[in-house]
C-alpha cells in the first residue's frame, strides 16, 4: 500500500497511472500547490480521476509553503499546469474535498505496519503532518520524493523546483527521522522521451487515446521549444521505483538543504563522503529503457480501460 502526494501536472498524472495499474494499492492522493495553484491542482485531479476511472480518495492540502510563499511552475507549464498541443482533459465538476492532514492522519493511525509515501511535488503536506503528528512518523516507512538535485538546478541555477518551492519543508522531513529517498534531477535527466516516444502511442480514432497523446506531446514540447531534443520524465521515474525498486540503485548519503543563501536557497547538498554518515538515500543509475517501457505500458493500458 502507498499514499501519493502530488501537485497534479501531466507527469504526475502519468506517475499515478503507473502506480494505479500496478499491484500497489493507493490508499489516497493528497494534493499540494506546485505545478500550479492549489485550486487548479484540485481541478486537474478531479478531471484526471473522472477521465481515467480512478477510485482512490482525493484530499486537498497546502496552498502555500511553510513560510507562506507561493512558488509555482506556471511560467513554464501555463496556468493549468498541463501544457497541451490543443486538447484538454474533459472537465469534471469538483466536490467538497477533505483535508490532506485529516486523510493522512486517519490512514497512518489505521496501519498495522509502516507504509511508504510517494511525493511528487513540494513536501509541504508531509512536513505539516510531521509537525502536527510527530508520533505518526514511525508509521511512514519512507518518503520517496521526486525532488532535489545533486547537480545544477532547473528552477534556479542552484535549485530544483520542488525543493525551491518549500525548502523548509525539505528540512523538516530530513529532521523528522523518516527516511527520505530522493529521486533527483540528475536521475530523472537520464530518462528522456522525445517525439518518437509519443508517436508510439497510436491515437487511432479513440478520443481517450487522442487526449493522452496530445497531453504527452505538450509535455515533450516543453523541451522542444527550448531547443532540446527530448524531455525528462521526472515523476514517472519515481513511480517506477515505487513499483519496482530494482529499476534504480538507492545510495545511502547525507542530504542537507540550503535555507538562507541568496543564490542557493533550495539547493539540496548531497554528501557522499563516508565520514558524513547517512540520513537519506538517493536514486542513481536508473534503467531508462525499463522506465520508459513502464510509462508507455501505463498509457496504453489507460486507453483500453
Amino acid at each position: 500500500m502507498i499514499w501519493i502526494d502530488t501537485d497534479m501536472g501531466f507527469d504526475d498524472m502519468l506517475a499515478v497511472m503507473m502506480v494505479e495499474q500496478s499491484l500497489v494499492d493507493i490508499a489516497g492522493v493528497s494534493l499540494v500547490y506546485g505545478n500550479t495553484r492549489l485550486e487548479q491542482v484540485v481541478r486537474n485531479a478531479f478531471d484526471a480521476s473522472s477521465f481515467l476511472g480512478w477510485t482512490m480518495p482525493l484530499f486537498a492540502g497546502a496552498s502555500r509553503s511553510i513560510l507562506g510563499s507561493v512558488e509555482t511552475a506556471e511560467r513554464i507549464l501555463g496556468p493549468t499546469g498541463m501544457p497541451t498541443l490543443g486538447k484538454r482533459l474533459p472537465k469534471n465538476a469538483t466536490t467538497d474535498i477533505p483535508s490532506a492532514l485529516s486523510g493522512l492522519t486517519k490512514w497512518l493511525e489505521g496501519l498495522d505496519d509502516a507504509e511508504p509515501v510517494l511525493a511528487l511535488g513540494p513536501l509541504t503536506n508531509i512536513a505539516i503532518l510531521l509537525l502536527a503528528r510527530p508520533d505518526l512518523a514511525p508509521q511512514i516507512s519512507h518518503v520517496l520524493w521526486m525532488g532535489g538535485g545533486s547537480g545544477p538546478g532547473n528552477h534556479t541555477a542552484s535549485a530544483e523546483f520542488n525543493a525551491f518551492s518549500d525548502p523548509e519543508a525539505v528540512a523538516i522531513v530530513l529532521a523528522s527521522g523518516v527516511e527520505l529517498r530522493m529521486v533527483d534531477l540528475e536521475c530523472c535527466r537520464q530518462v528522456l522521451v522525445g517525439p518518437d516516444f509519443a508517436a508510439r502511442l497510436d491515437a487511432g480514432g479513440d478520443e481517450k487515446t487522442s487526449v493522452l497523446k496530445d497531453l504527452l506531446g505538450g509535455y515533450i514540447d516543453i523541451a522542444i521549444q527550448r531547443g532540446r531534443p527530448a524531455m525528462a520524465l521526472y515523476d514517472p521515474v519515481a513511480a517506477a521505483i515505487a513499483i519496482e525498486d530494482s529499476v534504480a540503485t538507492l545510495e545511502a548519503v547525507w542530504i542537507d538543504v540550503e535555507l538562507a543563501g541568496g543564490l542557493t536557497r533550495g539547493r539540496t547538498v548531497v554528501d557522499r563522503r563516508t565520514s558524513a554518515g547517512a540520513n537519506a538515500r538517493i536514486a542513481v543509475r536508473p534503467d531508462a529503457d525499463r522506465i520508459r517501457s513502464m510509462t508507455l505500458d501505463a498509457l496504453e493500458k489507460a486507453t483500453r480501460q
